[in-house]
């Protein structure tokens, strides 16, 4: 009978005593194993690009008649609040909705405000 025996490909006869023996195994890589690599390769590239893409716009000058706006000042008499500042610049408005406007123009914290304080009049009222 006959018998079939496997050798590794990457495994080669021990040629002489004092001689080196040098293995060498190629990778081969499989259409999966190749579909993983080309993704792992990819991956930050794309990322960076999205990423720079994403912040890369900076900030970008306003034309001239956005720059310089101009705004009407008040200050605020003793004993008033906002909601009483709201009704007289705006009577026909919802105050709530001057407020809000007052409250982001100026970056204030509350709807509170102080006797004297100077307050940016927002531009519809």
């Amino acid at each position: 009978m006959s018998a079939v025996h496997a050798i590794p490909a990457n495994v080669q006869a021990v040629q002489g005593a004092g001689a080196p023996v040098v293995v060498r195994s190629h990778l081969r890589l499989t259409s999966r194993g190749r579909v993983v690599f080309t993704t792992l390769v990819a991956l930050p590239i794309v990322a960076g690009a999205l990423m720079f893409a994403v912040n890369g716009g900076g900030a970008v000058a306003g034309d001239a008649s956005q720059q310089g706006a101009s705004f009407d000042y008040i200050s605020v008499p003793p004993g008033e609040s906002l909601w009483t500042l709201a009704v007289d610049l705006a009577p026909q408005a919802d105050p709530r909705d001057v407020i809000a406007a007052f409250i982001e123009l100026n970056q204030l914290d509350s709807s509170q405000v102080q006797a004297g304080q100077r307050l940016a009049v927002p531009a519809g009222y």
